[in-house]
């Protein structure tokens, strides 16, 4: 069995042991910090090689990445 299919096992066990709305978002919250702290460390590392700095992450915040809508492409 592979990691990929233990970790869904053992999603699907936790799962199973959320009973309301609350716990279904503290699940959720759980999750996402994980990820965020994931995130964090290889940022981190990123910034420690020397791969990122403050000039870099000023340009992120300059570009536009997001992708134009076309009216054609997305007609019923």
């Amino acid at each position: 069995m592979s990691y990929t299919e233990m970790a869904q096992l053992e999603l699907l066990n936790a799962v199973r042991q959320i009973n309301s709305e609350v716990e279904l978002n503290e699940f959720k919250n759980l999750l996402a910090r994980y990820f965020a702290q994931k995130a964090q460390k290889a940022i981190d590392a990123l910034w420690d090689k020397g791969e990122i700095n403050e000039q870099v992450i000023e340009q992120w915040g300059a570009e536009h990445m997001h992708t134009p809508y076309t009216y054609e492409a997305h007609r019923s």
